[in-house]
């Protein structure tokens, strides 16, 4: 299992499994990489499981109906026929899959910006867009998680990215399109698309001034694996900006946006002694790396 600094994190109500199975079963080179439980939280024993699509990495938990999924946060899966003589045979193979019992938000077609894409919204509610890479454009990665700036967020998306950018290392911006003139009800200036670099992780984001009746929202949070309890508070300080909503390691960004901020090796703390760990980290805001090793002794 390749190390991810950052990992989406999927919050479902009781399908956390089920889904990481169907989703393994939809992509090439992705697969199961641990399953776990904790018990007793507030919600219940909660399922754990870890998974891969295409390579990368996610993390999902069966933790109750708290939070809906809604296309805010989508998956871009690329499609490149210079990695892929078969990419648009594998276009539609995906799409027929995550189509069964999902909504099209998109339809699968030629667009101006791309020979085939598509926008779905699966079974389970979770967002993908599939789109046929130009083979002569810059490589990026088969999966690049994208916000979509939306609401009381809207124009933000420049901020937003720019603000991400200074707080990762090894960051930086890719491509950048705005929207023209007359284009209403988007502004002139405002972010079309554009993708971005976190410590060596590509995302993508664009505003949308159309009506949504969603906004970012805990259901797709972002995992950030931290080496120590100095590389904790840093992320803790830059990132948290709604106290309310700090517990357990999470927190909230000031465009609603949700991280965990949590220790790499987390998993193996909480292993030690569950029946202890456990209570310790639910009554923690901060994770506090020392004070959980020594719940686990």
């Amino acid at each position: 299992m390749v190390r991810q600094k950052i990992v989406p994190h999927l919050w479902f109500d009781k399908e956390a499994v089920e889904a990481a199975e169907f989703y393994i079963s939809v992509f090439k080179e992705s697969e199961i990489t641990h399953k776990s439980k904790i018990c007793d939280t507030p919600s219940g024993d909660c399922d754990i499981v870890g998974f891969t699509v295409l390579g990368y990495n996610f993390m999902a938990i069966s933790a109750g109906p708290l939070f809906k999924f809604n296309p805010s946060i989508s998956f871009m899966i690329n499609f490149d026929p210079a990695r892929d003589a078969d990419a648009i045979r594998q276009i539609d193979h995906v799409w027929e899959k995550l189509s069964a019992g999902g909504k099209v938000l998109m339809p699968i077609d030629k667009y101006p910006f791309s020979e085939r894409y598509g926008w779905i919204q699966d079974k389970y509610g979770v967002s993908w867009q599939l789109i046929y890479t130009n083979p002569e454009g810059e490589e990026r990665p088969h999966v690049i998680p994208s916000l979509l700036f939306v609401e009381n967020v809207c124009g933000k998306a420049e901020e937003a990215t720019d603000f991400y950018i200074s707080v990762f290392n090894n960051s930086g911006r890719g491509t950048i399109a705005r929207y023209p003139a007359n284009s209403e009800p988007e502004k002139e200036g405002t972010i079309m698309f554009t993708d971005f670099m976190l410590d060596g992780q590509w995302f993508a984001a664009m505003d949308s001034a159309n009506e949504h009746k969603f906004k970012f929202n805990e259901s797709i949070s972002f995992m950030v694996n931290c080496k120590d309890q100095d590389e904790i508070d840093y992320f803790w300080e830059k990132l948290s900006a709604v106290p309310e909503s700090e517990q357990c390691g999470w927190v909230k960004d000031k465009y609603g946006v949700s991280w965990q901020i949590i220790p790499e090796n987390m998993e193996d703390l909480m292993a030690r002694k569950p029946e202890s760990t456990t209570p310790a980290m639910l009554r923690m805001k901060k994770i506090i790396i020392e004070d959980l090793r020594k719940a686990g002794e």
